[in-house]
């Protein structure tokens, strides 16, 4: 185990030529001990399985080893602890990651009027009356769970419940209905532009960047970058797919299927019951009319008011020559890219799920669902569902402030620039953001403590492959997908996800049964991602046509292992 940690962090800390005079100070100061924070975080997480906790001790090292230069050993102990809980609060003062934090609450709270509405049940009714066979039963879930994009565990909760007497109906199985639940949830909520998601993975970009000294970074356009070199995301999905339209199936996957065709037997073990997971309190009210306007009109008023305001606030910031391109040509591909890659999306997110939350309760008290004291309830309840985000926040930006500080890049510059090959960085990160993603449980945190380390390690060995500005950029991008796209991976394959045991909890599966039969499918695309994506990507192929291919050796490989279900 030891070896495998030492290994991942031989590849992947970050190292740097850039930073202030603190950093230059400690990186010589403590040399290899600036490894200890990050490696005390990525063992404990190993351990414990408890990523807030390891965050927390990971970041207690590093202000312990940054007081003890000056100090006695306990007075380091207690300035240390003194200092973690200095650097949390300006991690929250910080008005970036301010806006982050409000409006991933603010989001939480309209997926709950939203669900409270039942506005989501409606949808998922209305897809369920045009299943009519087990093809079209498993497109209409998928199809559901992409429309639950904002959230994954709305996702989980949402879209099992309602489409289970659906699915139970064609014979499908309750292993299949998890595994569609599970490759719809972190999936699209991960790639989604506007989720609970979103927020967390700009910050964690942005305070990444702010390691190597660009503070100005627009994290956002970064992040749209970054949505094609997501190949297991978007693979996973297009998968889900091709196993419904195609009937094929393999492994314990297709041993489900056929017992549930052929005996009708869906499930083989005890059912889960809903009543023991679901918020009653966030449920709709007996009685209320399920109406798919209810989801629509909320939904699509954070998404227009999230796009206008992408484009105002980002006009807003436009300067000289581009601002008169853009006024010249205001809807043309210039003035788009132009006016939403300067946007500031912490606050354009947060105004955009204040006006849907504004519309939702309104809607919600004038059909009267609810009151106007009871929607601030409801909607108080949402936020406390993302809590543990906010801490894993928290704790996540700190530790990058402390690596940055310890100057653990600027250490490492020396030893690792020339010895590791660029086109082997990518896919090295996916598997070892896997790793650590398996074996915690949780895509935030590790997205939170890889994303530090890999995004100078990528500039560093890009600049000595002697990439131009553009090559660099494009390859910096694609090893950020990795990291994204590896946490997803190795969350998928975790039987300690919670996601994973959501969607076993919401399809009413036994949850080892999901996990045995979901594994090969992610390993199989896991693969995919790498052969046909993050290799030939880091080669200079075209990201479209590497993803075009990934997609097409899909249908190919069903065809040839894939067994038909009949």
């Amino acid at each position: 185990m030891m070896k495998k940690i030492a290994f991942l962090f031989l590849c992947l800390l970050p190292m740097l030529l850039f930073g202030n005079d603190l950093a230059t100070i400690n990186s010589e100061k403590f040399g290899i001990l600036t490894l200890i924070p990050p490696i005390v975080a990525i063992a404990l997480a190993f351990i414990t399985k408890d990523v807030i906790f390891s965050l927390f001790i990971g970041v207690f090292s590093g202000t312990f080893m940054i007081c003890i230069a000056n100090h006695s050993f306990f007075a380091s102990f207690l300035k240390g602890f003194v200092e973690l809980s200095n650097r949390i609060v300006k991690s929250m003062a910080d008005p970036w990651n301010a806006g982050i934090i409000l409006q991933v609450l603010a989001i939480g709270g309209v997926v709950a009027l939203v669900t409270r509405m039942g506005g989501t049940k409606a949808v998922a009714k209305w897809l369920s009356k045009k299943a009519k066979s087990h093809k079209s039963a498993q497109i209409s879930t998928w199809f559901m769970g992409l429309f639950v994009f904002f959230d994954d565990y709305a996702n989980a909760l949402i879209v099992g419940p309602v489409m289970r007497p659906v699915t139970d109906k064609f014979k499908v199985s309750r292993e299949k209905l998890a595994f569609i639940i599970d490759a719809t949830a972190a999936p699209i909520s991960g790639i989604a532009i506007i989720s609970t998601w979103i927020g967390y993975e700009l910050s964690v970009i942005k305070s990444s960047y702010e390691i190597i000294g660009m503070t100005d970074v627009n994290a956002f356009a970064i992040f749209l970058e970054t949505i094609p070199y997501r190949f297991y995301n978007i693979l996973m999905i297009i998968f889900v797919f091709a196993t419904a339209i195609m009937s094929r199936e393999f492994g314990p996957m297709y041993k489900a299927e056929i017992r549930a065709r052929t005996t009708g037997v869906t499930i083989s073990k005890n059912e889960i019951k809903m009543d023991d997971i679901e918020d009653k309190s966030l449920l709709p009210k007996e009685g209320v009319k399920l109406l798919v306007s209810n989801a629509l009109i909320p939904i699509l008023a954070l998404m227009i008011s999230s796009i206008m305001g992408f484009y105002i606030n980002g006009y807003n910031a436009l300067e000289g020559e581009i601002l008169e391109n853009v006024k010249n040509a205001p809807f043309s591909l210039l003035a788009l890219r132009e006016t939403f890659g300067n946007a500031d999306a912490s606050v354009v997110l947060f105004q955009a799920a204040l006006f849907a939350t504004i519309i939702a309760i309104f809607m919600g008290a004038y059909r009267k669902i609810f009151s106007i004291s009871e929607a601030i309830n409801v909607w108080l309840k949402g936020w406390k569902t993302m809590i543990i985000t906010i801490v894993i926040l928290l704790l996540a930006w700190s530790l990058s402030s402390v690596i940055k500080d310890l100057g653990t890049s600027k250490y490492l510059v020396k030893m690792l620039s020339n010895n590791i090959s660029y086109w082997v960085l990518p896919t090295v990160i996916f598997i070892f953001g896997s790793f650590i993603s398996f074996s915690t449980g949780t895509s935030y945190g590790t997205m939170g403590i890889l994303m530090p380390l890999t995004i100078p390690l990528a500039f560093a060995i890009g600049n000595n492959s002697g990439f131009d500005t553009q090559m660099l950029h494009s390859y910096v991008i694609m090893n950020i997908g990795a990291v994204l796209t590896g946490a997803i991976f190795g969350d998928h394959c975790s039987p300690i996800s919670d996601t994973t045991i959501l969607s076993s909890m919401g399809s009413g599966c036994n949850h080892m049964d999901h996990v045995s039969t979901q594994m090969p499918y992610a390993l199989l695309i896991g693969f995919i991602s790498v052969i046909f994506g993050y290799i030939p990507v880091a080669f200079g192929f075209n990201v479209w046509l590497s993803l075009t291919v990934a997609i097409v050796s899909i249908f190919v490989i069903l065809r040839v292992i894939g067994k038909k279900v009949e």
